[in-house]
C-alpha cells in the first residue's frame, strides 16, 4: 500500500514516517524545496518537492497513493505573521483534502491537536466530546487547527472521503529539531536556564506511541470520528522535576503567580516584533496556563488499541536526544 506524507521532516512526522516504514508500508512524503532533510537521513521514502499552497503539487503528488497522512502544521504559539500560519493550517489542508478527493485516496488520515478541544475548569481529564468553540481558541494556532478539523469533519459529513481525526497532546522525545515550544522548555530545563515555574499541567506523551497511534487510527479508526493519543497528566513542576532528575539536578523551587508577568510578555512580544525571534513568554502562553490541559486517551485504547508508555521514559528520551545533540535557539 503507498501513503503520502505531509510533514516528514518535522517532529511528529518523521516519527509516523519510521512507523509506516517499520510496517512496510510504502512511503511518499511531500517535502518543500527548502525543508530540511536532517529528519530524513536513511530512511527508504519517495521523496517529492512540493508545497501545502500549491494545490497541483498536492495533486500530483497523490497519485498512486491509497493513504493520505497529512501531518504538517505550522506549529508555532507566537508568531508575526498570523495570516500564514492560518494559510497554512487551513487552506493547507483544504488542499489536501481536495488533493485526496481528485486521487480517490482511500483513507485520509488527518493530524490535529487536543489544542482543539474543550477544558474542565477544575482540571479533570477532558476528552473527544468535552465541548469547545472557536471563540474559546487562544491564539492564531488554536483558531487555525480548529477550522481545520472543521474542515475535515465537514468534508466527511458531506460523503466526499473517508477521513480519521487523531489529535495528539504533547509529545516529546527525540528527532524535535526546531524544537517545539514544549521540546525547548526541556532542553532549556536540561540545561539548567529553567529556575521557576508556574502553576499549570499538561498530557506528556513519547512521539513514538503518537505515531504508532497514527497507524492504529488509519486501520481501526472509525470514518469521521477523532481520537486523543495522550499519555500521562502531569503539573509543569512534575515535568521539570523529572527533567531535573535525568539531568541528576535540583528543580525549581520558585513558583510565580501569572498576573505579574503579563507585562513581561507585552515586553518580550514587542521584542519579537521588532527582532523576529520568537519570544519565549507571550500573554497567549499565560492565558493558557490558567487552565490545566489534562486529557483522556480511553476512547483511542478502546477502539484502536492505543497504549502509550510512561511519562519519565518519554522525558528521558528526550532530554538524552537533547544533550546529544545541537538543536538551534
Amino acid at each position: 500500500m503507498r501513503v503520502l506524507l505531509t510533514g516528514a521532516s518535522g517532529f511528529v512526522g518523521s516519527a509516523v514516517l519510521r512507523q509506516l516504514l517499520e510496517h512496510h508500508y510504502e512511503v511518499r512524503i511531500l517535502l518543500r524545496p527548502t525543508s530540511s532533510r536532517a529528519n530524513l537521513m536513511g530512511l527508504d521514502a519517495e521523496l517529492v518537492e512540493g508545497d501545502l499552497l500549491d494545490p497541483d503539487s498536492l495533486i500530483r503528488a497523490c497519485r498512486g497513493c491509497q493513504v493520505f497522512f497529512h501531518v504538517a502544521a505550522d506549529y508555532r504559539l507566537w508568531t508575526r505573521e498570523p495570516g500564514l500560519l492560518q494559510r497554512t493550517n487551513v487552506e493547507g489542508t483544504r488542499n489536501a483534502l481536495n488533493a485526496a478527493v481528485e486521487n480517490r485516496i482511500d483513507r485520509f488520515v488527518y493530524t490535529s491537536s487536543v489544542a482543539t478541544l474543550g477544558l474542565h475548569p477544575d482540571g479533570r481529564p477532558a476528552d473527544e466530546d468535552t465541548p469547545s468553540d472557536l471563540a474559546s481558541m487562544i491564539g492564531p494556532y488554536k483558531r487555525s487547527k480548529f477550522k481545520a478539523e472543521e474542515l475535515v469533519r465537514e468534508w466527511v459529513q458531506a460523503g466526499r472521503l473517508d477521513a480519521v481525526t487523531v489529535n495528539p497532546s504533547t509529545p516529546v522525545g527525540p528527532r524535535d529539531i526546531k524544537p517545539t515550544p514544549t521540546g525547548r522548555m526541556v532542553r532549556d530545563s536540561a540545561l539548567g536556564h529553567t529556575p521557576a515555574y508556574v502553576d499549570t499541567g499538561l498530557n506528556v506523551v513519547h512521539v513514538d506511541d503518537v505515531a504508532l497511534g497514527h497507524l492504529q487510527a488509519l486501520e481501526h479508526g472509525r470514518t469521521g470520528e477523532r481520537y486523543i493519543l495522550g499519555g500521562e497528566n502531569l503539573t509543569l513542576h512534575e515535568l521539570l522535576a523529572e527533567v531535573s532528575r535525568c539531568v541528576h539536578r535540583s528543580p525549581p523551587r520558585v513558583r510565580l503567580p501569572l498576573r505579574p508577568l503579563w507585562p513581561l510578555a507585552l515586553a518580550a512580544e514587542a521584542w519579537g516584533q521588532a527582532t523576529g525571534h520568537e519570544p519565549r513568554l507571550t500573554r497567549d502562553t499565560l492565558a493558557m496556563a490558567r487552565k490545566k490541559m489534562y486529557f483522556s486517551s480511553a476512547k483511542a485504547e478502546s477502539e484502536l488499541g492505543y497504549r502509550h508508555r510512561p511519562a519519565p521514559m518519554a522525558i528521558r528520551d528526550a532530554v538524552q536526544w537533547f544533550l546529544g545533540h545541537d538543536v538551534a535557539e
